[in-house]
């Protein structure tokens, strides 16, 4: 005998009959639970079970995300990937939980729970990832605001100015970040290849020089930014992880930090302390802004267009002038990926200390006051996000030919240079200037006019993103000859300081 079970959706489940209905006369009576599934009369749909966590930048502080189940059907099926941030339209609903253990005990003590889960009726999916909707609606009057901003000629220094303003000095690290919070234009090519258009930045140097304050005003001001700490990092936390569900058994995957901050800024901080399995980790979302992963028979790809903001201190713990490329305890396949690098150091100078210890001291007294009133020329934290990402949503700047002509010969006038100071040196540069260089100058050009809604990168930005470079990454990369530290000057003065080196240390083994 046939009986239609009609299922109710969600994740109810059924429950089939212990008895049969029909008595038929002369028939022996029927066993207790007769009926099985016929499966080729059943009728089936799709279904799926998401897991829906909280956005990072909503958790209060030192507590864990909180998850929900989400349980989709039919054409909601296949629609989010790991990392995509939704607005969910649902029924709140609930089931039972499933007994776990085998002991009477634990049996008995599940009887009356039930668990949440949504059943979701539509899903709307945030494309670019740019975090939650409420600074990404903007009104007329704001509109008008950004493009007087734009028009203005001193924008950029304002911006500059803008950034962590109670940090003093460091005004070319602060351009360069203002350069990666606005980031240049990703550019898809006809044979299906992406260029990527995000900036990363490493800052390296002694320690005390507002390394990770930044690091912390960044993930603050970032339309989605996430903060972590090398060491409390590993290579699955960053990139992705494939777990087995308790429950089903099967396997499913969850996305690590990378993944979730797709469209935002990554702050890395203590990167030297990363171990170099884990790095290696992170090379392929940096360049390619994606992470590829085949575990446990699941193969497939996730986006990772993020910025990567590192900050890091050399192998000595403080920047030693003498040893030059020893302090850099990086490989060249890691320091390659990075646009801009920074060299922080702590220089003892009369002046300077005394305007750095009137500022401290400023903040300190008058903490109250300085956080109501901003500095002449400073924008306010909540205009300047919602600024970067208006720029970053109706903005999408491309290089003029007359500024490309320039940046070419500056860039082979640059190779040309880096193989001269390595035929003096006789050593190979720690930080490789290649073909990414080049376009990591394209790109801080673009994000140049990006902050003034330019569409074409001209000569001024190009000038500009040449200047920063040539502060960062050359002077880092040409740090690593003695000539001008302390009086050693000549080859003959070279020679004997290493002769006299290896001397002390064969003596004190």
């Amino acid at each position: 005998m046939q009986s239609n079970i009609s299922i109710k959706p969600g994740l109810e489940g059924y429950v089939l009959p212990r008895k049969c209905t029909t008595e038929q006369a002369g028939r022996p009576k029927c066993p207790l639970d007769p009926f099985f599934i016929m499966p080729d009369k059943c009728h089936c749909v799709d279904f799926q079970v998401l897991k829906l966590q909280e956005l990072p930048d909503q958790i209060p502080q030192g507590e864990m995300p909180r998850h929900l189940q989400l349980y989709c059907d039919r054409y909601l099926c296949d629609r989010v990937v790991p990392g995509n941030r939704v607005l969910i339209l649902g029924i709140y609903s609930i089931k039972k939980v499933t007994k776990t253990g085998n002991r009477g005990g634990k049996d008995k003590a599940l009887i009356g729970v039930r668990a949440p889960y949504i059943r979701v009726i539509g899903i709307s999916i945030d494309g670019e990832n740019t975090g939650n909707g409420s600074h990404s609606c903007v009104t007329n009057e704001e509109e008008d605001l950004f493009r007087r901003f734009a028009s203005d000629s001193n924008l950029y220094e304002r911006i500059a100015r803008s950034i962590a303003p109670s940090i003093f000095g460091a005004l070319d690290i602060k351009k360069a970040i203002a350069c990666l919070l606005f980031g240049g234009s990703r550019k898809k090519m006809p044979d299906g290849l992406c260029r990527r258009g995000d900036i990363n930045i490493l800052m390296l140097g002694d320690p005390g020089t507002a390394k990770s304050q930044l690091l912390k005003f960044v993930e603050r001001i970032a339309p989605v930014a996430i903060y972590t700490s090398g060491k409390g990092s590993s290579a699955a936390g960053l990139t992705a992880s494939v777990l087995r569900d308790p429950i089903t058994r099967n396997f499913v995957m969850e996305g690590g930090a990378m993944v979730l901050a797709d469209g935002g800024v990554v702050c890395i901080d203590e990167f030297d302390k990363m171990k170099e399995d884990d790095r290696v980790a992170i090379h392929e979302a940096m360049e390619q802004q994606t992470i590829s992963i085949a575990k446990a028979g699941i193969t497939t790809t996730l986006n990772t267009r993020c910025s990567v903001l590192a900050a890091a201190n050399s192998i000595f713990g403080r920047w030693d002038d003498i040893k030059g490329e020893e302090n850099i305890d990086f490989m060249p396949t890691i320091l390659s990926r990075f646009d801009m690098i920074f060299i922080v150091k702590d220089e003892h100078e009369l002046n300077k200390d005394v305007t750095l210890a009137k500022h401290v001291m400023n903040i300190h007294c008058n903490a109250t006051q300085v956080t109501e009133q901003s500095a002449e020329g400073e924008l306010p934290l909540h205009i300047l996000k919602k600024y970067i990402h208006y720029c970053r949503t109706q903005c999408g700047p491309r290089l003029s030919k007359e500024a490309g002509e320039k940046l070419k010969n500056r860039y082979v006038v640059m190779r040309a240079s880096t193989r001269e100071h390595e035929k003096d040196t006789e050593k190979r540069l720690s930080i490789p200037i290649t073909v990414r260089q080049l376009e990591a100058i394209i790109r801080i050009s673009e994000s140049l006019a990006k902050m003034q809604l330019q569409p074409f990168a001209t000569e001024i930005h190009v000038n500009e993103a040449l200047r920063l470079f040539q502060v960062s990454t050359l002077d880092a990369a040409m740090s690593g000859s003695l000539a001008g530290a302390e009086g050693f000057t000549s080859d003959e003065d070279h020679e004997m300081l290493s002769r006299i080196e290896k001397q002390l240390k064969r003596r004190f083994q």
